[in-house]
């Protein structure tokens, strides 16, 4: 593509560079010169314009938006009719956004004329939410670059996994002390958790705080759920301490104590003995501020694998806003009245 000023008549079939204003004469960026606008112009008194002149290999700033826009766009993906370089993809369903960071940033490595910009991967979106878009910042680009970035892009796409009406089992562990309010205030707050995949809560217990009741009510959930949620009256400290323990006792598997979220360092994730996922949820998961409690349920209330692994790699990003009701904020001082509330006694 060449591009620089020109004399007007030798401008017929460039791209308009910089939008054009004079008595009563208008041609906007982005248009094609014709004859017609040419004899406009030299009636202006305008003797030189800025344009492009597309080579023949060039492929159209909108052409090639959209061409990597349709590479991108996997399920539950709309790509929207490009403009001015640039075309929009937006969520078909609610649920998670999924991609390949490390490919969407080759891409926008290989040259500074293309560019891919994304939410967050994980992201929870809704249908008719914009997830990305792709911008190509001059008139056009070589045919050649177009084809590297679509051979980079492969066959990874961005794409929505959608959330999934899963039933919910709740176990919440008693011990004195612990008012029935805030048992109760914490299933409301789950609750409003759930609705964003329209999941519901169709079991719910309560027990001592004790391995054996604890392992007991696992077992006798499991078959009836997609999920079973723990809320323990005091926080998990160990991988010998009452959830955990009640989680092996009963067949089950801990696949990661903890989590580098802050809040919500005091997670438990794990399978009981069917393959039903179960949640340790941390102290923090009573507020219903997001923590990293937030990040697990909604993968697997989207229907993703969650592994030790990939909670061990939430931890850039994983600094969240403070929770100022919990018992043990980071900074030291001072508590809050209600973070010395006897009702609370679980901090992360």
């Amino acid at each position: 593509m060449k591009f620089g000023t020109v004399p007007v008549e030798l401008s017929e079939g460039a791209i308009v560079a910089h939008a054009i204003k004079r008595d009563g004469l208008v041609l906007k960026k982005g248009e094609r010169i014709s004859a017609q606008d040419i004899a406009r112009l030299q009636a202006a008194d305008i003797a030189d314009v800025v344009v492009a002149h597309l080579d023949e290999d060039d492929v159209g700033e909108d052409v090639a938006a959209l061409m990597l826009a349709q590479a991108l766009a996997g399920e539950h993906i709309r790509v929207e009719t490009p403009f001015t370089g640039r075309s929009n993809l937006f969520a078909k369903a609610d649920g998670l956004l999924t991609l390949e960071p490390k490919v969407i940033d080759r891409v926008n490595a290989l040259d500074e004329r293309v560019t891919i910009a994304t939410l967050p991967r994980y992201r929870a979106v809704v249908a008719g939410e914009m997830v990305a878009t792709v911008k190509i910042i001059p008139f056009a680009i070589p045919e050649k670059l177009v084809n590297k970035a679509l051979h980079i892009l492969g066959d990874v796409q961005i794409a929505i996994a959608p959330f999934q009406p899963l039933r919910i089992g709740v176990i919440s562990t008693l011990l004195p002390g612990l008012k029935t309010s805030v048992v109760d205030k914490t299933l409301r707050v789950l609750a409003e958790r759930l609705r964003i995949a329209q999941a519901e809560i169709v079991a719910e217990v309560r027990v001592p705080h004790e391995t054996e009741a604890l392992s007991s009510a696992m077992q006798v959930m499991a078959p009836a759920v997609d999920l079973v949620i723990v809320f323990g009256a005091s926080a998990i400290t160990d991988r010998r301490d009452v959830i955990p323990a009640a989680l092996e006792a009963s067949g089950g598997c801990i696949e990661q104590l903890g989590m580098p979220v802050d809040p919500g360092n005091l997670l438990l994730f794990g399978t009981l003995a069917d393959g039903i996922p179960i949640l340790g949820a941390p102290g923090c998961a009573r507020s219903p501020v997001e923590n990293g409690f937030d990040w697990v349920l909604q993968r697997l209330l989207a229907g993703l694998t969650v592994s030790a692994a990939d909670i061990r790699a939430m931890g850039v990003g994983g600094l969240l806003m403070e929770i100022i009701s919990r018992p043990q904020p980071r900074e030291g001082g001072s508590l809050p009245k209600d973070a010395n509330s006897k009702d609370v006694k679980s901090n992360v």
